[in-house]
């Protein structure tokens, strides 16, 4: 059986290592765009990475997964967007993903979140209580893989919008230094 990895907050020396992890874990996903290691960035770069969490096993960041803020469309506040989630291939499937959602989610409900939503598979997240919501929706995504989880027992309606970040199709953009050259 394998080491039980520790869940922490993610520092800025596990940057690099959280990109490698989330290339590798969605490296080989037909679905992927590949480029989840720039959402990540770009969701830390606008400051609205409110929960970056590491699975570490033996000194090793094995795992990663990123809450960032939502925008409903009736204008309920305090919800989050659980994504993305990153386990190495070769850790996968021994209970790593399943610990940093668990952790994630006690992370948002201590921080006073009222729900989160993702887009995932139906058969892993429904197991931590998400559901299809009626009545809430991410354009263009199937009904059958947006999920949704209160915290407080409602459930918005209308339609979700993700942070611009996940618009991300390569490493953030920097700002030009316009400073003059002496």
């Amino acid at each position: 059986m394998p080491p039980e990895p520790a869940i922490r907050d993610e520092t800025p020396a596990d940057i690099e290592a959280i990109a490698a992890v989330t290339v590798a874990a969605f490296q080989t996903l037909a679905i992927s765009q590949h480029a989840e290691q720039f959402i990540i960035d770009a969701l830390r770069a606008a400051r609205a990475l409110s929960v970056s969490l590491v699975a570490e096993i033996g000194g090793r960041v094995v795992g990663h997964l990123a809450f960032s803020p939502v925008t409903l469309s009736d204008g309920t506040e305090g919800w989050y967007g659980l994504g993305p989630v990153s386990v190495l291939p070769e850790y996968q499937r021994q209970g790593i993903g399943t610990a940093l959602v668990e952790a994630g989610l006690a992370r948002l409900k201590r921080m006073g979140a009222r729900g989160c939503c993702l887009v995932g598979h139906p058969g892993y997240y429904r197991r931590f209580g998400f559901e299809n919501a009626p009545g809430l929706v991410l354009d263009g995504v199937p009904p059958e893989v947006f999920f949704a989880l209160s915290f407080d027992g409602s459930l918005p309606q209308g339609s979700v919008s993700f942070h611009e970040a996940f618009r991300a199709e390569g490493p953030p953009v920097q700002a030009a230094d316009t400073r003059p050259r002496v």
